[in-house]
């Protein structure tokens, strides 16, 4: 699968401004059909960072959640200024 398929949006919201900020996490919304393994490569592909961990989450709404955790070295912060979410 194509980067650009499996991480179609950033979510923001207050809760995920925190774990941005203290878990130094950002949470995308993915393709249903995309694993651990796709989301921490598209992630690094796309953004030019390393991941340390991925979580995935379906939705009551049927949408799938994926929190990166990225490595010390990079900063979710400075990621989601360049995504232009905070």
């Amino acid at each position: 699968m194509d980067p650009h398929e499996i991480i179609l949006y950033p979510l923001i919201t207050e809760v995920t401004s925190r774990m941005i900020e203290k878990e130094n996490k950002i949470v995308f919304i993915v393709n249903l059909k995309a694993t651990k393994k796709d989301i921490r490569r598209a992630v690094e592909e796309l953004y030019q960072v390393k991941v340390e961990k991925v979580n995935v989450l379906i939705t009551r709404e049927g949408t799938k959640k994926a929190f990166v955790k990225l490595s010390p070295e990079y900063s979710a912060t400075d990621l989601a200024v360049r995504l232009g979410i905070i």
